[in-house]
């Protein structure tokens, strides 16, 4: 398990060691849904918001 901050809420946030890049995981705190964007050193953003396609 590791520990990040949450960049919404500065909550920290316990993360378990079989994350990988890209998953996404949610703050327990503030509910915020965060990008794992490496694992060494693990470092979580603002997952991007979903965009509908119009299937232009």
């Amino acid at each position: 398990m590791t520990n990040v901050m949450c960049p919404e809420c500065a909550a920290q946030i316990e993360i378990g060691g079989d994350v990988v890049a890209g998953e996404i995981v949610q703050c327990p705190e503030c509910g915020v849904e965060l990008e794992v964007l490496s694992t060494a050193p693990l470092t979580v953003d603002l997952a991007p918001e979903v965009e509908e396609d119009w299937g232009e």
